[in-house]
């Protein structure tokens, strides 16, 4: 139990210096609003339309791929170096893992993920 006292200082640590940041950011912060500052602001020039319609999922299935590659990386990484002290069992949790992966790839190649051309404007 001792070597995950750690990891619970570290999150406990994290966690209090960002509700610090919030509720000191929120005490001490100036509060001045006025119309301009409550306009939505779009790349530094004035809203030229509302949103509305359909949004296209090519931005947000880019971020699945990107989330899926880059965590697969992560965890793949330290598994490669120890893989051999960890045996079979080791080997059937990393096969559940890249499964899982595999279930966010599939989803995002047969929504058009791969298919740049389509997503061209």
């Amino acid at each position: 139990m001792n070597e995950y006292i750690g990891i619970v200082a570290g999150i406990l640590l994290a966690g209090g210096i960002t509700a610090a940041m919030l509720i000191l950011s929120s005490v001490l912060g100036k509060k001045n609003p006025t119309p301009e500052k409550l306009e939505p602001f779009e790349c530094g020039k004035e809203p030229f339309a509302l949103p509305m319609g359909k949004m296209a999922v090519s931005f947000y299935l880019t971020a699945i791929l990107f989330i899926l590659f880059d965590v697969e990386v992560i965890f793949l990484y330290p598994w490669a170096i120890v893989y051999r002290e960890l045996g079979m069992l080791g080997l059937a949790e990393i096969c559940v893992f890249i499964g899982v992966l595999m279930v966010g790839f599939v989803y995002a190649w047969a929504n058009g993920a791969l298919e740049w051309a389509k997503h061209r404007d």
